[in-house]
């Protein structure tokens, strides 16, 4: 049965319905002592892959900073829902997501970048070869697998279906469905769905099997772009601030390290890390890696990346115009890469 508009914005009021029971606590007045910060961040993973915290964790940026993981998450909005309510220190998802979470009055501000597109980081919507699907319009009535609802995927078919001409009637025809991201390619080959949602080195192993082909990747219908950023709650950067700073510099350290590093070379040190840490991960799709994709230096977030959702969401409906301010939903004050950067060089 096709999604109703309504059904695929139920992640946007489970993600309102979490927002208000979070409370706004405040410290006492004044940044605490150093002694005073926590020096462990909860966290949660992603099967198979490496993070750039737990890549900046090895590569010894976190400096006297613990992670401490807590379990892994295959959904943006769960990951940032459970930074809000305190269950972790730090989530990420989408930037829809996170405007769409602090709508809704939680209290939590994007700190870094994480991920993005570009030209080798990117999602596509794959089909099997011999699909008889060339455009928006032959979506209508099909099944397109995805990780999660109301998140970065359902937003790129959404552009891409408005984009071919395609009503709010048809548009609502098209039906996507969660998808964990490990199935997502074995569900299109046994023809579960008609369309799978495939990146990184899920989408580049898919390819080296072969029989699928792209129908449109969110880099070409965007170009380079920051989609993803780490937020953490208002309260825990102002009871943290060395804290936060060790981290976010830290991140952006490793941003800048993946882009500088030979890509063998980046491989072998994620495929170390995964065996490490001993959850039992298939390190071969390792390989396929290429990119995170963020599109600013150090991750540095320039505003136009939530402003862009901040614009959709609001003509969607899914927020009012005027309640999100750009300003309050962001801050690049723990971001120290340039000095960082510059204290390094002058050593």
């Amino acid at each position: 049965m096709a999604t109703t508009a309504s059904t695929r914005r139920h992640f946007l009021t489970l993600l309102g319905l979490s927002a208000v029971s979070v409370s706004c606590g405040t410290s006492a007045s004044g940044v605490p002592a150093a002694k005073d910060q926590t020096r462990t961040l909860r966290y949660q993973g992603w099967a198979g892959q490496v993070t750039l915290p737990e890549l900046a964790d090895d590569l010894g940026y976190l400096e006297d900073v613990k992670l401490k993981w807590v379990g892994n998450t295959i959904s943006g909005p769960q990951d940032i829902q459970s930074a809000a309510t305190g269950q972790v220190d730090f989530g990420g998802a989408f930037n829809g997501a996170v405007v769409k979470l602090a709508a809704n009055n939680a209290p939590i501000k994007a700190v870094i970048s994480y991920y993005g597109a570009d030209k080798y980081a990117y999602n596509g919507f794959y089909v099997l070869k011999d699909s008889p699907i060339r455009s928006a319009r032959d979506l209508i009535g099909k099944k397109v697998g995805m990780n999660t609802l109301g998140a970065h995927s359902e937003a790129m078919l959404d552009i891409y279906l408005q984009r071919g001409g395609l009503s709010q009637a048809d548009i609502d025809k098209v039906e996507p469905l969660v998808v964990p991201p490990v199935n997502t390619e074995q569900s299109l080959r046994q023809k579960q769905i008609d369309v799978a949602v495939l990146g990184g080195i899920l989408r580049d192993k898919a390819l080296e099997t072969g029989g699928v082909r792209p129908l449109f990747t969110d880099y070409q219908l965007l170009g380079a772009f920051s989609a993803g950023t780490y937020v953490m709650t208002d309260r825990f950067l102002k009871q943290n601030p060395d804290t936060a700073r060790t981290f976010v510099t830290a991140v952006g350290r490793a941003i800048e390290w993946s882009r500088s590093t030979p890509h063998e070379e980046v491989v072998d040190r994620m495929t170390e890390i995964v065996k490490k840490r001993g959850r039992n991960e298939d390190t071969a799709p390792l390989k396929f890696w290429r990119s995170y994709g963020v599109a600013e230096t150090a991750g540095r977030i320039t505003g136009k990346e939530l402003q862009l959702w901040v614009d959709w969401l609001a003509e969607r409906g899914d927020i009012k115009k005027g309640r999100v301010t750009l300003s309050d939903l962001y801050t690049n004050e723990f971001n120290d890469y340039e000095k960082s950067s510059a204290a390094k060089s002058g050593s």
